[in-house]
């Protein structure tokens, strides 16, 4: 049977309205080597051998500013361990999921008792954090205890081969950077300024985008290295606005999460072209309810992973009627389903097998190819290699345990001021 825990911690965390690092995000500094940390081996990861059920924790955001990105992760998850358990489960036993609360960076006890709670209940995989400074502030407590961590939405580059134990589904700004940048080059945009939070997540994806539009000819007239706001004080958003529209560009790229509320309107108040914006991963969303009618009507955005189909769509919808958004949902799913596979092959659950057995199962050796888990489960019970497909779309995992390929998304808001799918852009590492 299933067995599902929610911790949710709304009551100290209801006057919060944080600005975080974000899905995608990193923290102030840089990652150092990630394989130090708790050793609590023997509390968590070290358990699940023959015959004990495999325990999978999230570590997904259910309250904060983050917060609109936890529906869609859990439903991921919970789609994938529904799979798994009608297969037959992992050696026989029905996977067991506890949900935790991740809240944001500005909130940092919270991922910190949720883990504290998730290795104190043996589980041997943690999926999760959407935010990267999060998980920097988690990651050598999880790894450490030889529990193996895997985000669905961390795109940080100083996560890139933090450790052996920490793998990522989402790929890193590198990709989703240089997709953004060709999509304003060859919308015959020249003079771009960037509206940029001063975090790793907002400099990396700037830096990239910089480079890939300044090869192509053209100019960033602002938010350049220094000119990033800072991103705990609303009161420098009018002033950041200001400063980007005087020097006339011609379109402006918003990397930033709530602040985002903020700066579209002061644009429109001032006259500049709303259709010209871009948005990204952290900040594209559902602004329906949040800006009159056609603030947004051809403005556009990038997210990380293919888009997911109806079928995709609707099975999420079974676990969750109420989604909207479907944000690093497949990313979710494909964390859960590589985890069981690799507990499969490996014949244990424990985290050092899953841990060696992750690569392979991704197709990083090569294999058979194949959907789903029971498709794939079977392969690797025959004793055949396998490749699984990922819904994401990403490819097997590097190196540095990133995926070694992945599509971008590329959107465009309507008059309603949602967004809808375009087309995918591919890249690889």
């Amino acid at each position: 049977m299933k067995r599902t825990t929610h911790t949710a911690r709304a009551a100290a965390l209801a006057g919060a309205v944080a600005l975080v690092l974000a899905a995608c995000g990193g923290g102030d500094g840089e990652a150092e080597e990630g394989d130090g940390g708790t050793d609590s081996g023997e509390a968590s990861g070290e358990g699940g051998g023959d015959g004990e059920p495999l325990v999978i924790g999230s570590l997904l955001p259910q309250t904060g500013s983050l917060a609109f990105l936890g529906p869609p992760e859990i439903a991921g998850v919970d789609l994938a361990i529904e799979e798994i358990n009608e297969a037959g489960g992992v050696l026989g036993q029905d996977v067991e999921i506890i949900h935790t609360d991740s809240s944001d960076a500005d909130n940092a006890e919270v991922a910190t008792q949720s883990v504290t709670d998730l290795l104190s209940q043996n589980a041997q995989v943690v999926i999760g954090a959407a935010s990267s400074s999060v998980t920097l502030n988690v990651v050598d407590d999880v790894t450490g205890a030889n529990v193996v961590q895997i985000s669905p939405a961390n795109t940080a580059t100083a996560l890139s081969g933090y450790s052996p134990f920490y793998f990522r589904t989402a790929p890193s700004d590198l990709i989703q950077g240089n997709a953004l940048g060709n999509l304003i080059v060859n919308d015959g945009h020249a003079n771009v300024a960037f509206l940029v939070f001063n975090d790793d997540y907002g400099i990396t994806l700037r830096d990239v985008a910089k480079e890939t539009i300044e090869g192509a000819g053209g100019t960033v007239t602002y938010g350049n290295p220094g000119e990033e706001f800072d991103p705990a004080s609303d009161d420098v958003i009018p002033s950041a606005v200001t400063a980007a529209l005087a020097t006339n560009p011609d379109a402006i790229v918003i990397i930033a999460f709530d602040q985002t509320r903020l700066i579209v309107p002061q644009l429109a108040a001032a006259g500049f072209d709303t259709s010209k914006l871009y948005f990204v991963d952290g900040n594209l969303s559902n602004y329906s309810e949040e800006f009159e009618q056609g603030t947004l009507d051809g403005a556009q955005g990038t997210l990380p992973g293919a888009f997911p189909d109806e079928s995709f769509q609707e099975r999420l919808l079974g676990i969750d009627p109420d989604l909207n958004d479907f944000s690093y949902a497949a990313e979710s799913y494909d964390a859960t389903i590589l985890a069981a596979l690799a507990a499969v092959r490996g014949g244990a659950t424990d985290g050092v097998t899953i841990q060696e057995n992750l690569a392979s199962v991704s197709g990083a050796e090569g294999g058979t190819e194949c959907t789903g888990f029971a498709e794939c489960a079977e392969l690797l019970e025959g004793g055949e290699d396998i490749a699984y497909q990922a819904v994401s779309g990403a490819g097997p995992f590097n190196e540095d345990n990133d995926p070694s390929s992945a599509f971008v998304g590329i959107y465009k808001y309507g008059a309603d001021n949602t967004y809808e799918w375009v087309k995918a852009e591919f890249g690889e590492l």
